[in-house]
């Protein structure tokens, strides 16, 4: 309250004065001081504190089935930057289909080794009946049907390992149906990111995905090429994981807009998984938008069987972005190989396991690639020495690429065997930007009776000719072209359906049709579902990798 003297010059008659107001007056009818009461309002209270962002944890863990045969345990909460969260905790077999719903504030742990189903062995068995133990203890030998479980898993879910040794593995005569969305991305990853400990060089920190099929497949750990039994266990995997068969239609299942973070534990002695391993799965496989983020070892890495991908993205893989082996006959459009600065050893290797006199023959055909490595170093970290190594019975096709690294050799062509089995490759509109000048770009060697010589494997790739420059600059803004990309001429890649039984997968779309992954009219089919990192922005709809989405 503030009290207030003010002098008034009277100039009103007593009516008037009257009319003032006689109670406000000290001296009525004088002139002299006036006392005049003045209120302050109130000052008005402060806003109430912002809602929190941070998650809360859900209430508790789904039922999954009506009769408790999976039983999801609550094992507490755990807390990171973004909030705290229920832990749910997925059992070590899934014997019977299942739905992973969405639930805010909760997260499903995988606590190992977890399987989905049983193996139903290298053939499906022909019993009609399906598989209906109710212990899911997998001990028979040999089943009398498959399994047939599916683990479904809806958009938005996030799944974390609780241990390096955790892996998912999705059995033969078994499906995975993991199908999220361009906003809502599910995420497999560990426990640290959860907790908020990872920083850009994190990797290593859990097992990964693996897709087990019944494929056609080389390198056999039991059986053989020759007798058509070929049959090879998962790399590390202490007990048996097995894949191989004889059907390249095999349906492991659907998994579409899912990132793979922070993968490649070793399970045992110098062997260890990647974020995602299709192992003999079959055209009949659906993989797509498929982010690896930060693995260990490979981006992914094809074991046999028929892979085909559309949209894959692997960022900061600490061996290979890509690896294709074993037999495997490999598809792929809108490829993006972004390695971490100064680390990771090819982007791309394909190879045949030493074993150059077996059939099927590894093949990749790959349309629409950026291969970027970054490296400040005259080689990188790995033996591969190029930036992409082909060995012996290995055949290539790439098509409307660009293999940008500067400070590498670009392509290296290996043999160990005769002429009639060693590597080839075929190009046509893609671009170098390499190391060196005219054949130096290139690495040819071997030990067989027909090694490469670094001319030769110039003369394959054939710059001048087919659309091909090895001598390109790029004007790259990110990942999305510039003026020399979409200068480049490209080649239908409907060619490359010819030899894919009457298959369409390979397509000159969206219109205008360039080479790379992204161009003006095409430059958002990675945003939001991906995640970026300090080396790799993905914009700002697609949240940081070191962080947990929170929608």
């Amino acid at each position: 309250m503030k009290h207030i003297k003010r002098t008034i010059v009277l100039g009103c008659g007593l009516a008037v004065l009257t009319a003032c107001g006689a109670d406000e007056v000290a001296s009525p009818g004088t002139s002299g001081n006036v006392d005049i009461d003045i209120t302050t309002p109130a000052p008005p209270p402060p806003p109430p504190p912002p809602t929190s962002t941070l998650v809360t944890p859900a209430g508790a863990c789904p039922t999954l089935t009506n009769d408790g045969s999976v039983v999801l345990a609550n094992t507490g909460t755990i807390t990171g930057p973004t909030g705290e969260y229920r832990k749910c905790e997925l059992p070590s077999r899934i014997g019977k289909s299942v739905t992973l719903p969405k639930i805010n504030g909760l997260l499903y742990v995988i606590p190992g080794r977890v399987d989905v189903g049983c193996d139903g062995g290298f053939s499906a068995p022909t019993a009609t009946a399906p598989y209906t133990s109710t212990t899911i203890g997998c001990t028979q030998a040999p089943l009398t049907a498959d399994t047939n479980v599916t683990l479904t898993i809806d958009p938005g879910v996030v799944l974390y390992a609780s241990s390096g040794q955790a892996w998912i593995a999705v059995n033969r005569g078994n499906k995975i149906n993991a199908v999220g969305t361009a906003t809502q991305p599910i995420v497999f990853t560990s426990q640290d990111n959860v907790a908020g400990l990872n920083i850009d060089s994190s990797i290593g920190q859990w097992g990964g995905v693996v897709l087990l099929g019944r494929g056609r497949i080389t390198d056999c750990t039991q059986g053989s090429v020759a007798s058509n039994t070929c049959e090879r266990g998962t790399e590390g995997a202490v007990n048996p994981a097995l894949f191989g068969g004889n059907d390249d239609t095999y349906n492991a299942g659907t998994m579409s807009y899912f990132q793979i973070r922070y993968s490649g534990f070793v399970l045992s002695a110098d062997k260890e998984l990647q974020s995602l391993t299709p192992s003999g799965i079959g055209s009949g496989t659906q993989l797509d938008h498929f982010q690896s983020h930060n693995s260990s070892d490979d981006g992914t890495e094809f074991f046999g069987g028929v892979v085909n991908m559309k949209y894959y993205v692997a960022t900061g893989a600490d061996d290979d972005s890509l690896d294709v082996d074993t037999g495997a006959r490999a598809n792929l459009q809108y490829v993006l190989l972004w390695q971490r600065p100064g680390q990771g050893d090819a982007l791309m290797e394909i190879d045949s396991n030493g074993l150059e006199g077996d059939t099927p023959r590894t093949d990749l055909r790959v349309s629409n690639f950026l291969a970027y490595q970054p490296q400040t170093s005259a080689n990188n970290e790995g033996a591969d020495k190029a930036s992409v190594l082909f060995r012996g019975n290995a055949d290539v096709t790439l098509y409307n690429g660009a293999i940008i690294t500067p400070n590498n050799e670009c392509i290296r062509l290996t043999s160990n065997t005769s002429a009639a089995n060693r590597a080839t490759l075929t190009a046509r509109s893609v671009v170098l930007q390499c190391s060196g000048t005219g054949d130096a770009k290139f690495i040819g060697d071997g030990s067989g009776a027909a090694p490469y010589t670094a001319a030769q494997v110039a003369a394959a790739f054939g710059s001048g000719s087919n659309n091909n420059n090895s001598d390109f600059t790029n004007s790259l803004t990110g990942f999305v072209n510039g003026a020399t990309e979409n200068g480049v001429t490209t080649t239908d890649p409907a060619a490359l359906n010819t030899t894919l039984s009457g298959s369409s997968f390979f397509s000159a779309t969206p219109t205008p049709y360039r080479i790379g992954v992204a161009w003006a009219e095409n430059n958002s089919w990675y945003t939001g579902w991906t995640c970026s990192s300090s080396y790799a922005n993905f914009g700002t709809s697609s949240s940081a990798c070191t962080s947990l989405p929170t929608t």
